[in-house]
């Protein structure tokens, strides 16, 4: 699907309107004459590289930031290991994950390991738009960890890597504040909502 155009519950609760900028959406934004040059350049692991993770971390990369990608498929990870792609992170404030793996058992799996990896202050982004009931179990159980928990609900398609993403994401405001530089390098223009709290996104994208 081209950016712009999304399906199912998306596209019957106006989609659109949620679309049209992230001060709209109530995420704060900085403005670039008070930024220093490359101070938003971020450092975090993309999990899933099939079409839309690989694009996804090509997309952040020509923007600048440091995407450690990894993959079951060895020719496609830059690492061997979840394990290993969680320490390259170690020197950052915040280690950042963002997992694009299908929705259900491999999302479930991938969430528990990360569980066992993270530790208090890290952040983990759902992109594989999971079930809202989903993504609340999630957030609950790297919450005992004290890692916060992000759901985005992703679209794009095979054209996303030109043309960007849109993006609706569910989570604390701190949390998106922080993903900041990571959600202005995917979408395109206008292409990001934060629609209110966890599992709020899937609402929206969810059949």
């Amino acid at each position: 699907r081209r950016p712009g155009q999304p399906t199912g519950h998306a596209r019957r609760a106006t989609a659109a309107p949620l679309l049209r900028g992230r001060h709209r959406a109530g995420l704060r934004t900085v403005p670039d004459s008070t930024r220093e040059k490359g101070t938003d350049m971020m450092k975090l692991a993309m999990v899933g590289l099939g079409r839309m993770g690989a694009n996804m971390a090509e997309r952040l990369r020509r923007a600048g930031h440091d995407v450690v990608g990894y993959d079951r498929e060895p020719d496609r990870a830059d690492v061997a290991s979840l394990t290993e792609a969680v320490g390259a992170l170690d020197e950052e404030p915040r280690r950042v994950v963002w997992v694009m793996v299908p929705a259900g058992a491999p999302t479930d799996s991938t969430i528990a390991e990360l569980a066992g990896l993270l530790e208090d202050g890290d952040l983990v982004v759902d992109g594989g738009n999971s079930n809202f009931h989903d993504a609340a179990r999630h957030a609950e159980l790297l919450g005992r960890r004290g890692v916060a928990f992000v759901d985005a609900g992703v679209s794009g398609g095979v054209w996303g890597l030109e043309e960007g993403y849109c993006i609706m994401a569910g989570g604390a405001d701190a949390d998106m504040e922080h993903l900041r530089p990571i959600f202005d390098a995917l979408v395109t223009e206008d292409g990001f909502a934060h629609v209110g709290p966890v599992g709020t996104c899937l609402l929206y994208t969810s059949d």
